[in-house]
C-alpha cells in the first residue's frame, strides 16, 4: 500500500518536469547557545552604532552657558564673563573726537581741519562781538567749527530734526517760546538761541548739551545720532543769522538821537 503511494507521487513529480527525487530530512531545532550568541552580537552591534553616533555634536547641542545663569566653573559663580578691558563694539570706534564729542582734539591745537567749516561763518557780523572772547573762554574744550562742510541738504535735515525734537521747547524760531513753555513750563524757561551768550557760544557747546543734557533738558544722545546733532546745530546757526538784526544786543548803548529824544532837546 505504501509502495503504491510512493510510486504515484514519483509519477506526478516526473510529470511536472522533476526527474530526481528529494529526500526529506527532519528539521533540527536551534540550540539555546546559538540563540544567546546571536542576541549578544546584535546587542554589541547596537552599542557600537550608538557609541559612534554620540561622538558627533550638532549645532542644537552646544556646550554653552545661558546668559545670567549660575556656573560652578568660575570662582564668582557667574556664567557671563566681563568684557576684556578696552573692548570696543563693532561700529563704535570713536576715533574722530570732534565729530562724536564736540570737544577739541588734543592733536589738533588751533589748526582747522581740511573741509571743516568755522562757526560762525566768516563775513558775518554779530552784534556784541566784543563778548566773543569771554564767551569762548567759558567753553575752552568745545570745538568752534563743524567737523564737515555744511550743505543745503545738511540744513534741510537739521530743520526737520529741529522741528521734531527741539521746537516743542525752544519754538520754531528758537526764541524759547515752544508749546511746552506756553503750557506753563517756565521754571526754568527754555533758553532762547538769540541771546548773546548762545550767539557767541561755540558749536561744540550745543553738541555737548544735546549729548549730555543741560539743566532740565535731558540727553538726546539715544534719540539723535551724531550726524543729525551737527545738522541741528547748523540749522540753529542759520536761525541766529536770520534774526541777528531783528534782536539787538542787550549791551548795545542807545544812539544819540534816542538819548536826545528822551531828554527833550538836542545838545
Amino acid at each position: 500500500m505504501l509502495k503504491c503511494r510512493r510510486r504515484k507521487r514519483d509519477t506526478e513529480t516526473r510529470r511536472h518536469g522533476d526527474t530526481g527525487t528529494f529526500p526529506t530530512h527532519p528539521r533540527v531545532p536551534v540550540s539555546p547557545r546559538l540563540r544567546v550568541m546571536s542576541l549578544c552580537c546584535l546587542l554589541l552591534s547596537a552599542a557600537c552604532l550608538l557609541f559612534l553616533t554620540s561622538c558627533r555634536r550638532d549645532m542644537q547641542d552646544q556646550p554653552k552657558a545661558k546668559p545670567y545663569r549660575s556656573s560652578s566653573f568660575f570662582k564668582d559663580g557667574l556664567s557671563s564673563r566681563p568684557l576684556v578691558e578696552g573692548t570696543v563694539p563693532r561700529g563704535w570706534l570713536r576715533t574722530d573726537t570732534e565729530f562724536y564729542t564736540g570737544k577739541k582734539s588734543k592733536a589738533q591745537g588751533i589748526t582747522a581741519a581740511p573741509g571743516a567749516q568755522l562757526a560762525p561763518m566768516s563775513g558775518t557780523s554779530i552784534p556784541g562781538a566784543t563778548t566773543a572772547a569771554p564767551t569762548a573762554a567759558a567753553y575752552p574744550d568745545d570745538t568752534d567749527k563743524f567737523p564737515f562742510p555744511i550743505t543745503p541738504d545738511i540744513l534741510t535735515r537739521g530743520r526737520e530734526r529741529f522741528q521734531i525734537f527741539c521746537s516743542v521747547c525752544h519754538g520754531m524760531t528758537g526764541n524759547g517760546d515752544g508749546m511746552v513753555f506756553r503750557r506753563g513750563f517756565r521754571l526754568p524757561a527754555p533758553a532762547s538761541f538769540h541771546q548773546e551768550r548762545l550767539r557767541q557760544a561755540p558749536v561744540g557747546h550745543f553738541f555737548d548739551v544735546m549729548t549730555n543734557g543741560w539743566g532740565a533738558m535731558p540727553s538726546y544722545a539715544s534719540q539723535i545720532p551724531a550726524q543729525d546733532r551737527w545738522a541741528i546745530i547748523a540749522y540753529i546757526r542759520a536761525l541766529q543769522l536770520s534774526q541777528q538784526d531783528a534782536q539787538p544786543s542787550a549791551t548795545q548803548s542807545p544812539t544819540p538821537a534816542t538819548t536826545a529824544a528822551k531828554s527833550g532837546g538836542n545838545r
